[in-house]
């Protein structure tokens, strides 16, 4: 027997075995039987099987290389064994010559003979058509004779035996009577009316019970029939109160489930005498509709038997009255047949419980109480079926329906839905956030998916839906309109702030660099796990790009599927550079956009809507390319030089709005939208090439501006462009005042270098004459808010670009310096001066405050439809007016004002005295003063860190002119004082991207000496006198806070360096921003700003160099360098002391507790730091500040701190290193002691007295150097058992003594003695015991002072040597306790505890 093959066998041992069995002839182990037709089967029965027709495979003739993929030749029938087909023989010639025409089939029609047939007429009736047939008839009277016929050869019989006689009085079955409420138009027999009970609307018309079953037939009925007419007398005979009382007693005789089952079979025969007269009746049913009640109590089950008689329940209101002989209805499931009936009535809410939120078809949210008509399409869902419109579930189930229609429909509804929810039209209706609900549901998968689908109307409904989840409407018209403000190009990304741990831990790579490469962990995540951090990354990796490619390469969309496509493809740009680097790589994406949609020839399209937009220029696919030119400066190269964009921007700016053939709105956003393009690749000193092709156009452009700022009222749609226009002249300005030697730095900057600019300054030098008097006319308007409002971002654009052309004009190595600065004078004395002295000027100052939000935190409060995966601005409802992005908001022209005169006063000195007069209005100084105020700052929210962003921009530059003014003597004191308390604030809430910003006022406006005005006005003579008046002051005699404070001005050039170089942020950051602020354009590398997840310093900034030395000191087991660490320590104790006695606003957002932290960190930096007799002095006078009356209070230890993850572990370690270090250091020893007041924690005086006991000996700290009164620590009395028991085991055994550590002697002296006298009658037993034992134990004490201390001690006085008063005698009754207590110990010895 041959084996099977075994894995690893070739092919070769394949055949090797086939040839072996066949040699062999060995029978197979399975017969092939090849059948023929079933035609011939019986003739080839008798055949005998094939034997020799083997399956055998032959490799040999085989060819060495596979067929060619060729057409195969056309499949033939195949022959059955029996007929085999001639070879020259077509199969579909046979099938055409024996067809034959369809007159061979009908020829032969013989008509059957009817002649000797009876014909029977139908019954004549009272209706048009005879009665309809149903199975639900009574079949009981069939005979059972009647076999296998079917129920209608049944039914036939039974009609002609119907129709062959006439029917007996004795044989109809009379009708019981009709149905409840029904009007009928017949009259009752004689006979009938007799068997009528007076009085009543019930009739026997026959005998219901007996029915004589066992007699004979003829005997039977007619007994039935005696019997029947005999009950009939004697209930006639009778009165209704007797029959109701006979009722009565028969019914108390009679067994419940034997009147129930009578009263069931009576009410059954009575439907089915019904059914069988109105058959019988040759009118058929009564022409007279009654209207009928359901048959509840027909189906009901047969009550058991003990059970009660209730009454029946209200009847199910069903259209049809369900029959027990329908098929399938002989148990009738009534909750089966809810479906059936009239909607219930609407329930109203009486209680305040969460109803489930149902929506219209327009995603409007519907009250629970609402009544709609049911034609309204809202009533279609099975829960709650009387509330109208339909719940996101419900929605989510139709969304995975079989009909196209209804996936469209529910996904049209699900976008309505989320545009209402984001617009905030929902409010506090609905609890938690749809969004948010909707992403957990795994909405945005559902929509990917939805995306795939076959019909384009799902498709369009989809993208329409993925559109309203991820743009936010009010977010993209809020940053064009921007555009054109100081620095508006510049926008933070709308992603997650909230990283993972390996993203924070490459933020010093390189952005491009991250952009390019993915972690490995991000690429095995799976799509929603990413998506539940980040909506944007999650749908990327869903192959979103690709898709959106092809529905717009082949499919072809309407217009609003292609804006929608081109909106979320704008979100997703916005969202980061590394997605704005997959939107540009997604393989012929932008190729089919820039094809498609910005053609550069086209046919002339009307005003109106417009069937396709291909072949169309379309303004939306132009701000795609801009926002991503914006995330970097090489995807901005890369669209210039790989996708034809110079000749496509030439062509559209070329031509006035109004000649491109296209409708008004779109020609004027397209033009706006294209040298916003080119605005955005000047910003990185590209594009410059085009200036000299377009150079006539934009002059032409700049003639016509005076022209359209006439018109009345203006459109704000052409101001865009000018605005656009000009803030395009201004990067080309500032391109062509770079040199090249601002372009080459060192190998770090050098990939940030492009070439050097293409425009030169004799190039731009001509704008400035044709952009003033745009200003001029604007200027104009300034008076008339309406107009102002109008051309609000035309003056804006017009001061940055005079801005941008004298700082350039001051940098060109050829010009003279005298034509420029008599051009600056001239502009001050013609514009700026009268401009400053308008009274219109004044209102937008006054009105900073009404716009601000760090004055208004809760402008800045965060959109309702917020969820963290999904960044938005959150201007879905727009700005108010009063906001600063409102419309009548001062911000952006006012800080474009500002920015000119920094400008003018840096490169002309002498105008610095009459362009500072400005700081002098009244409404900046307001505005000042509220900035500089304690308050709730906004919460960092994306639109938030937008909105402040522009406006420390305002705060920055007024600074820089008041350092300026400061710099020339020409600054009031108070006005300084004021402008020093706004720089430290800004430093401390400036967000990344204003890395320069910082470091400007790090070097120039936080430690300028003329900022300090109290360092001439008396400061540190005062400081002295206060420490004189101070009693907490005086107990510290090394503190003179004067001789400090001056020594510390005259050090402010060694603490601003040593502070810039431990507060700089990183270079490569600082580098971009400074080039972005400077106007160096070719090193900005994007115009995308860091993630905002916090600010840039830390609140408590002032402290930070120290935390450095500490955190360098922890990880040095060497220790550092004497000098390196003495000096740091002293200059940020130096600046603290400033701060705390000039400018405490600046360190309220630091708690006290964090400042007592942050001194322990200057003894645990070294061993010999805090010797030092400056750090000393300095120590010493921060520690007098803590400890004044009006900050002691606010000192909490059991709070969380920032950069602390518990203080008693910081005080456990601080407790080791006085342990080992100290050497009775007293200031050491105050710091040790400050934490042990009664008030705070007992976990840190456990730690002393428990794990520390050593370091007591070393407490040597005087009781009249304590910084704090001495009630801090005995009051209120001890109640933590124990610590009570620490404190007297101290005492009792001398680690703790009077002239080792005062201080605590006398507060355990305080707390020991309250406990043992104490006689709380709700104290434990535990308590008890242990305080009687105390006292015994204290009673029997060998050391008499102690024992004289324990029992006499009186109250705490911190001026007698041992901190205490002591009673001469003990009262009364203290002394009639303690010999109660003593008595028993005489008798019955010494209890131990």
């Amino acid at each position: 027997m041959l084996s099977r093959p075994k894995p690893g066998e070739s092919e070769m041992d394949l055949l090797r075995f086939q040839s072996h069995f066949l040699a062999a002839g060995a029978a197979p182990a399975v017969q092939l039987v090849k059948k023929g037709n079933r035609g011939s089967s019986d003739a080839n029965s008798d055949r005998p099987p094939l034997q020799d027709h083997r399956d055998v495979v032959m490799l040999d003739n085989l060819p060495d290389l596979p067929p060619a993929l060729v057409p195969s030749p056309p499949k033939r029938a195949r022959s059955s064994p029996g007929h085999p087909l001639p070879e020259d023989e077509d199969p579909e010639e046979k099938l055409r010559r024996h067809d034959q025409h369809i007159t061979a089939v009908l020829t032969k029609i013989i008509e059957r003979d009817t002649s000797s047939v009876t014909v029977n007429l139908p019954m004549p009736g009272g209706v048009a058509f005879p009665a309809v047939f149903h199975r639900s008839r009574d079949t009981q009277g069939k005979s059972a004779t009647s076999g296998k016929r079917s129920i209608f050869a049944q039914e036939i019989a039974a009609r002609r035996i119907v129709e062959a006689r006439v029917p007996s009085v004795g044989e109809v079955v009379p009708n019981l009577g009709p149905p409840e409420g029904a009007v009928t138009c017949e009259t009752l027999t004689p006979r009938d009316q007799g068997c009528q009970l007076p009085g009543s609307s019930h009739s026997f018309q026959g005998p219901n019970l007996v029915t004589g079953k066992g007699l004979r037939d003829q005997e039977a009925e007619q007994e039935a029939q005696t019997i029947h007419e005999e009950n009939i007398a004697r209930l006639q005979a009778m009165a209704p109160e007797e029959i109701l009382q006979e009722q009565q007693r028969l019914l108390a005789q009679l067994d419940p489930s034997l009147v129930a089952f009578l009263r069931s079979h009576s009410r059954t025969q009575e439907q089915t005498g019904e059914k069988a007269s109105e058959e019988q009746r040759p009118g058929g049913p009564s022409a007279n509709v009654t209207k009928e009640k359901p048959l509840m109590s027909a189906f009901a089950s047969e009550p058991r038997k003990g059970d009660k008689l209730e009454p029946e329940a209200p009847a199910l209101a069903l259209p049809m009255t369900p029959q027990k002989e329908w098929l399938h209805m002989d148990t009738v499931e009534l909750e089966k047949l809810h479906w059936t009936q009239d909607l219930p009535p609407l329930r109203r809410q009486q209680t305040q419980e969460r109803m489930q939120a149902r929506f219209s078809l327009q995603g409007e949210l519907l009250t629970p109480d609402v009544d709609l008509p049911t034609h309204l399409g809202l009533h279609h869902h099975g829960e709650e079926a009387e509330r109208a419109g339909y719940s996101l579930q419900e929605l989510f189930h139709l969304t995975r329906s079989q009909v196209s229609q209804q996936r469209a429909l529910a996904l049209h509804v699900l976008a309505q839905v989320i545009s209402r929810a984001q617009a905030g039209e929902f409010g506090d209706r609905l609890a938690g956030s749809v969004l948010s609900l909707l992403l957990d549901a795994g909405f945005l998968f559902l929509l990917r998916f939805s995306l795939d689908d076959r019909v384009d109307g799902v498709i369009a409904s989809a993208i329409r839906a993925l559109r309203a989840l991820l743009v936010a409407p009010g977010d993209e018209e809020l940053l064009d309109s921007t555009f054109s403000w100081y620095h508006g190009a510049l926008t933070f990304p709308l992603m997650p702030s909230q990283e993972d741990k390996e993203d924070e831990d490459e933020d010093e790579e390189c952005p491009a660099e991250k952009a390019k490469r993915k972690s490995p962990e991000e690429e095995s995540r799976a799509p929603p796990d990413l998506a539940r951090h980040d909506v944007i990354k999650g749908l990327l990796a869903t192959s979103l790009l690709p898709r959106l490619r092809y529905l717009l390469e082949v499919t072809y969309p309407g217009p609003a599927v292609v804006l929608d496509i081109l909106a979320v493809l704008i979100r997703l740009a916005r969202h980061s550079l590394e997605s704005a680097t997959r939107v540009l790589e997604c393989p012929r994406l932008i190729e089919t956009i820039v094809r498609e949609f910005l053609p550069t020839s086209w046919s002339p399209v009307g005003a109106g809507p417009t069937p396709s937009l291909y072949k169309v220029p379309c303004a939306t696919a132009m701000k795609l390319l801009r926002v991503l030119a914006s995330a970097g400066r090489n995807i901005a190269a890369r669209l210039l030089s790989s996708f034809d964009l110079r000749s496509r921007l030439c062509r559209f700016i070329a031509e006035a709005p109004q000649e491109l053939a296209l409708p008004p709105e779109e020609a004027e956003t397209l033009s706006t939208e294209a040298l916003r393009l080119w605005a955005v690749a000047a910003s990185y000193g590209q594009g410059g090439d085009l200036y000299r092709e377009l150079y006539p156009v934009l002059m032409r452009a700049l003639q016509v501006v005076p022209q359209e700022l006439s018109t009345h009222p203006p459109q704000p749609l052409s101001m865009q462009r000018i605005a656009a226009l000009l803030t395009l002249l201004t990067q080309l300005t500032l391109a062509a005042g770079s040199t090249p030697a601002e372009t080459i730095s060192d190998s770090a900057e050098a990939s940030l270098s492009a070439t050097p600019s293409l425009v030169t300054w004799t190039q731009v030098s001509g704008l400035q004459p044709l952009v003033e008097p745009c200003l001029r006319q604007t200027l104009k308007l300034l008076s008339r808010p309406e107009m102002w409002r109008a051309v609000g971002p035309v003056p804006v654009a017009c001061l940055l670009f005079l801005g941008a052309y004298y700082q350039a004009w001051s940098q060109q190595p050829s010009s003279c310096p005298e034509d420029w600065l008599q051009d600056m004078e001239r502009l001050s004395e013609e514009l700026l001066l009268p401009l400053l002295s308008q009274p219109t000027l004044g209102g937008l100052w006054d009105s900073l405050r009404h716009c601000s939000p760090l004055c208004n935190p809760l402008s800045c409060a965060p959109a309702p439809e917020a969820p963290p995966s999904l960044v938005s601005l959150g201007c879905s409802g727009g700005c108010p007016s009063l906001s600063l992005a409102g419309s009548a908001s001062p911000f952006p022209f006012l800080t474009a004002l500002l920015s000119l005169l920094n400008t003018l006063a840096q490169i002309h000195k002498g105008l610095c005295g009459q362009l500072a007069a400005i700081l002098a209005a009244p409404g900046l100084q307001n505005y000042f003063l509220q900035c500089v105020a304690p308050g709730a700052a906004p919460h960092l929210t994306p639109f938030s860190a937008w909105a402040l962003r522009h406006e420390y921009h305002l705060q920055y530059l007024a600074l820089a002119l008041a350092q300026k003014a400061a710099a020339l003597q020409l600054l009031p004191a108070p006005h300084a004082a004021l402008h020093h308390g706004m720089a430290l604030a800004l430093l401390s809430r400036l967000l990344p991207g204003s890395e320069y910003l910082a470091h400007e006022l790090l070097l120039s406006c936080v430690f300028r000496l003329e900022l300090l005005p109290e360092r001439t006005s008396g400061g540190p003579e005062a400081a002295d006198f206060s420490d004189q008046l101070s009693l907490g002051s005086s107990k510290v005699p090394w503190c003179g806070q004067g001789t400090l404070l001056a020594q510390a001005c005259q050090d402010l050039p060694s603490i601003r360096s040593c502070y810039l170089t431990h507060c700089l942020p990183a270079r490569a950051s600082l580098l971009a921003s400074q080039a972005l602020h400077r106007g160096e354009l070719q090193r900005v590398p994007t115009l995308l700003l860091p993630v905002p997840m916090e600010p840039l310093l830390p609140t408590d900034w002032p402290f930070l160099p120290l935390i450095h030395l500490y955190h360098r000191a922890s990880d040095t087991p060497s220790g550092l360098s004497p000098m390196d660490t003495v000096g740091t320590a002293m200059r940020v104790l130096q600046w603290v002391l400033v701060l705390e006695s000039w400018r405490p606003q600046a360190l309220w957002a630091v708690p006290p507790a964090a400042r007592l932290a942050r001194l322990m960190c200057v003894f645990l930096v070294d061993s010999e730091l805090f010797r030092e007799s400056p750090v000393q002095h300095l120590v010493a006078a921060l520690l007098a500040q803590l400890c004044q009356p009006q900050i002691l209070p606010n000192l909490n230890l059991d709070c969380p701190l920032p950069g602390l993850t518990s203080f008693p572990d910081l005080y456990a370690n601080f407790l080791d290193h006085f342990e080992a270090v100290s050497f009775g250091d007293h200031l050491f020893g105050a710091l040790v002691l400050l934490p042990l007041q009664r008030r705070f924690s007992v976990t840190l005086r456990l730690a002393l007295f428990g794990e520390h006991v050593g370091a007591l000996r070393a407490l040597s700290l005087p009781l009249t150097q304590l910084p704090v009164s001495l009630e801090c620590y005995t009051v209120p009395p001890e109640d933590n058992l124990a610590l009570l028991q620490l404190y007297f085991r101290t005492l009792v055994t001398g680690a703790l003594r009077p002239h080792w550590c005062p201080v605590l002697y006398a507060v355990a002296i305080a707390h020991v003695n309250s406990f043992i006298f104490s006689q709380d009658p709700q104290s434990s037993d535990e308590v008890k015991v242990a305080r009687r034992s105390m006292l015994q134990k204290t009673w029997l004490l060998a050391d008499e002072g102690l024992r004289q201390h324990l029992l006499h001690y009186k109250l705490p006085n911190s001026t007698l040597p041992e901190g205490f008063e002591l009673y001469s005698q003990l009262p009364p009754l203290r002394q009639h306790y303690l010999q109660r207590l003593t008595s028993a110990v005489l008798q019955n010895g010494v209890s131990e505890t």
